[in-house]
């Protein structure tokens, strides 16, 4: 259970994926205007990377490269996950713009562009690459999503404020928002010895 619940806050806080291992930058950027828009794209997000890593760790585990030793398909793991990946994506986005259609249209076309996010595949590929077994890989996926979340629900907040911040002319826009995004990537930085000590 302590492992667990270390995999998990590491993930959330010290890993990052977007402030620790600047994976997922495209949404976080292009859907942090609204805090409504970002609690959308990340419950999205974490749906898709936990949903991924229960098909493809077994997937992987049994048919790509099983233990007995049989064959060996690895160099089909990156096309393969990105097929489950893509699959969970269509799903999310026909059940959105079903039963969601505001939050469809302002997602727009980073709703689709979740295929394409390195977080989502690199949830899927680390889990394989650190031997985390089916439980642990499910815990890491969540944690993932759930640090996602964090960081583009904070980050939103810090570009309300931005909008409406006076700042200089040159600064508008994405320049601050990367300024933004930097300093609050730094903070982060801190979270690193707190889960040591917790979980250590």
């Amino acid at each position: 259970m302590k492992e667990m619940l270390a995999i998990l806050f590491s993930a959330i806080l010290v890993d990052n994926f977007v402030l620790s291992k600047f994976m997922g930058i495209c949404p976080f950027i292009g859907v942090s205007k609204k805090t409504s828009s970002a609690f959308g794209m990340s419950i999205a997000v974490t749906f898709v990377m936990v949903m991924s890593t229960i098909l493809t760790w077994p997937i992987y585990t049994y048919i790509l490269v099983p233990a007995d030793g049989s064959h060996d398909y690895g160099y089909l793991k990156t096309l393969t996950f990105i097929l489950v990946i893509a699959l969970f994506v269509q799903l999310v986005e026909i059940l959105i713009k079903k039963f969601m259609p505001p939050l469809y249209k302002s997602l727009g076309i980073y709703l689709p562009l979740i295929t394409t996010n390195c977080a989502v595949l690199g949830v899927t590929i680390l889990n394989i690459d650190n031997a985390y077994n089916l439980g642990e890989s499910i815990v890491n996926a969540l944690g993932a999503g759930l640090g996602f979340m964090v960081a583009l629900l904070l980050f939103s907040g810090v570009r309300e404020r931005i909008e409406r911040a006076d700042v200089p002319k040159m600064f508008k826009g994405v320049p601050a928002a990367l300024v933004a995004a930097g300093i609050v990537a730094a903070s982060f930085a801190g979270f690193g010895g707190l889960v040591e000590n917790l979980f250590g």
